[in-house]
């Protein structure tokens, strides 16, 4: 056994082994650092202690008060009793619960209770608020628009309860949703639950919603008049059902690549909404003739627009088209491949379609000739045409529609390229006094003719006449098309590379009318000369002047329209050839009324242009991109000078 020793006088040990009191006697310095590291030790318990201590004292204190603590159904009654909108608003921002629970209350609720328990008027509101008396018309939560990474459920709930504080959301449209937390059912549960007097409402590529949120839709907001769904894959027949019975005063339809709705759903539609105005059908591959037909049928008092696009349909839906159709002024109809030209000769002959106006077809093999024939003989209110790639119609269609089309105004035709000059010149020819404009774009059978008669018919009811693309319609062509239609208003001859002054310059001189907008985007070949006869001839007149890459127009057209050019508001030179000098003359014009000017891509406009452009007080629009010549200082420079105006630089 090692013999122990007693330390006394504040010594910190009572008792130790025999050979480690030497180490605690000799010098004294080990036994100072001992005791340190002992006073550091017991402070360090002390302190823990007292923390313990307090620690126990405050938990034998009673919990504070909270509203969290409350049942989901007892906070639910707290809160639909808020006295007002801003209270409501504010409460949302507590917690998602919190948020949660304001967005499942219903606008009835709120109404009841904000009778039994009135609340006091906020004076700070009042002061703030008593110069805007009338904020109903500038309220933004009665329309709103959720973008992609904003459309969320969060977002859609906090909406709700902001517009539901008022009177709700009257118009949304959701477009795209967040990749991880997009939008659901539970979103527009929130919507139907706080806007009851929603009256649009449009989907676009919100794959998560299916048809129970539609329902709650159609439970909530039986004011629903416009109801547009874009690629949702979950919603079904059932879903347009829902709508359809909850929605009888449904005015409006579009449903686009929706590869769940199929005829059930449409026959719903036109079973139950019975002022159902306008429907757009496209890319839904489960929607056949039997949808079609039902919801044709159904509607038939009613229905003035329809739009069918991309669908396995045949030549039975257009067949009752024609025949019920009593109503409709506006068909379009596009990429029907099962159509063939009896669907549209049945059409027709049905009679039914006494009231179109307007029609379109897009990539329809079932125009024809005789299709087209049919069409003008019984459609006798048709007013406008529009046929794109419709390979099938030739002249001699062309010539016997128009004969037939007693009160045609527009005929457009893109990609056409069986209609040829002599077809366009017979339509010129044969159209009627109504007949005011013709678009003929990508039409590569219109060509030059070899020879041209003497003496033409005028056709003095064309105003707007558009050739576009053509790559074979040149100088000549186009100067005998100026002798027929002398009072010509707006005239678009844009990417036409072939067309000189030599063709420009008859149509300018045999123009008896007043041209007000003239677009020669693209005519490499117009030179100087023949813009300096446009300006001085129809100066007074023209307000809208386009010489995109027109590369021989240069500051020389800028001295004749700075001084001849009072009406114009706009000017696009892009790519051309101008440079500070022809600036300078359109800065110095008197009585310029110039809105909007481009000069993209001007190589030879640099910095001296700066102060010239920063004189014109009247300009609204501008464009400097690719001005290279012109640095960025002097951006900054010209748009603290123009402050009003939009700079794209």
């Amino acid at each position: 056994m090692p013999a122990f020793h007693a330390y006394g006088d504040g010594g910190c040990l009572v008792s130790a082994p025999a050979e480690l009191s030497g180490m605690f006697c000799r010098g004294g310095g080990a036994v100072v650092q001992q005791r340190k590291r002992s006073l550091v030790a017991a402070s360090a318990v002390a302190a823990a202690a007292a923390e313990c201590m307090r620690a126990s004292k405050k938990q034998r204190q009673p919990p504070q008060p909270s509203l969290d603590l409350l049942p989901d159904e007892c906070l639910f009654e707290v809160l639909r009793r808020l006295p007002g909108g801003r209270e409501r608003a504010d409460s949302a921002c507590v917690s998602r619960r919190w948020l949660a629970l304001l967005a499942s209350i219903r606008v009835s609720e709120l109404g009841h209770a904000a009778a039994a328990a009135p609340s006091l008027p906020d004076l700070n509101e009042e002061f703030v608020m008593e110069e805007d008396t009338d904020d109903s018309s500038a309220d933004p939560s009665v329309e709103r628009v959720l973008e992609g990474n904003e459309a969320t459920d969060v977002r859609l709930a906090a909406m709700a309860v902001v517009a539901g504080s008022r009177r709700g959301l009257e118009k949304l449209a959701i477009r795209g949703s967040h990749p991880t937390r997009g939008v659901t059912d539970q979103g527009l549960l929130a919507v139907a639950r706080g806007s009851p007097n929603l009256c649009s409402l449009a989907l676009w590529d919100v794959p998560l919603v299916t048809d129970a949120g539609l329902a709650e839709i159609a439970a909530g907001c039986p004011s629903l008049e416009r109801l547009d769904i874009t690629s949702c894959p979950l919603i079904t027949d059932k879903g347009l059902a829902a709508i359809a019975q909850g929605c009888p005063n449904l005015v409006s339809l579009t449903m686009e690549a929706c590869s769940g709705v199929g005829n059930e759903g449409l026959r719903a539609i036109g079973r139950c909404c019975l002022k159902l105005q306008a429907v757009s059908i496209k890319n839904c591959v489960h929607v056949g003739d039997q949808g079609i037909s039902s919801l044709v049928c159904s509607a038939s008092a009613s229905l003035a627009k329809i739009r069918l696009q991309g669908l396995n349909i045949t030549d039975a839906s257009l067949a009752v088209i024609g025949y019920y159709g009593k109503a409709v002024t506006d068909l379009t109809l596009a990429r029907l491949a099962a159509v063939g030209e009896r669907g549209f000769w049945v059409m027709a002959n049905a009679a039914g379609l006494q009231k179109l106006r307007c029609m379109s077809v897009t990539s329809c093999l079932g125009v024809t000739d005789l299709a087209i024939t049919c069409i003008a003989k019984f459609c006798p209110g048709l007013k406008q045409l529009c046929l794109r790639k419709c390979g099938h119609v030739s002249d001699a269609g062309l010539k016997a529609f128009i004969e037939s089309a007693k009160v045609m105004e527009n005929l457009q035709l893109e990609e056409c390229n069986r209609v040829t000059l002599v077809g366009v010149l017979a339509c010129l020819i044969n159209c009627s006094h109504k007949f005011r404009a013709l678009s003929l774009v990508k039409c590569t059978g219109v060509k030059d003719v070899c020879s041209a008669p003497a003496q033409l018919p005028v056709c003095k009811s064309l105003r707007f006449l558009t050739i576009k693309d053509c790559p074979g319609f040149t100088d000549a062509s186009l100067a005998v098309v100026g002798m027929i239609c002398p009072q010509l208003e707006q005239v678009d001859l844009s990417g036409l590379g072939e067309v000189t002054d030599n063709g420009l310059l008859p149509l300018i001189n045999s123009s008896e009318g007043s041209l007000v907008k003239v677009d020669l985007s693209g005519c490499k070949n117009i030179t100087d000369v023949a813009v300096s006869s446009l300006v001085k001839a129809h100066g007074k007149s023209v307000k809208q002047v386009s010489l995109e890459g027109c590369s021989k127009i240069t500051d020389a057209s800028l001295f004749c329209i700075s001084e001849n050019c009072t009406e114009l508001a706009g000017l696009d030179l892009s790519n051309c050839m101008v440079s500070d000098s022809g600036v300078a003359s359109l800065a110095s014009a008197k009585h310029f009324k110039l809105r909007a000017l481009s000069l993209f891509g001007c190589s030879k406009v640099t910095q001296v242009s700066v102060q010239f452009l920063g004189s014109m007080g009247k300009l609204e629009g501008l464009n400097l991109q690719y001005c290279n010549m012109i640095g960025n200082h002097n951006i900054a420079s010209l748009e603290k000078q123009l402050w009003w105006c939009d700079i794209l630089a």
